[in-house]
């Protein structure tokens, strides 16, 4: 059974920074690949960040720069160090991984989420 716990959110000013930590359980596997969504009221989803087995990144346009995506392999954990936050940046994130592949991921776990909240 997978399952991805979710950290680390909470409350900050504008121009703060945060990190959110995501511990994965129940598999492990040389080949995946795992991701930091987020879902503000009213909006639609978003992939905010994502990296696979083979250290590839990829960031959305409005964080790149300020987020940074990282996997401790040996604590099987997922990070996302938020930095310079706006009231943009208001969301509950999620944690999500796909256990099989490195590209063309389907995201088919989830976290249950954490929310984060920028004040200005």
């Amino acid at each position: 059974q997978v399952q991805l716990v979710e950290s680390g959110g909470g409350s900050v000013r504008a121009g703060g920074s945060m990190r959110l930590s995501c511990a994965a359980s129940g598999r492990t596997v040389s080949t995946y690949c795992m991701a930091w969504f987020r879902q503000a009221p009213g909006k639609d989803r978003e992939t905010v960040a994502s990296i696979n087995n083979e250290g590839s990144t990829n960031y959305a346009s409005s964080v790149k720069g300020r987020f940074t995506i990282s996997l401790d392999n040996a604590k099987n954990t997922l990070h996302l160090q938020m930095n310079t936050l706006t009231p943009e940046d208001t969301a509950m994130y999620y944690c999500a991984a796909d256990f099989g592949r490195s590209y063309a991921c389907l995201y088919n776990y989830w976290g249950q989420g954490t929310q984060v909240t920028v004040s200005s």
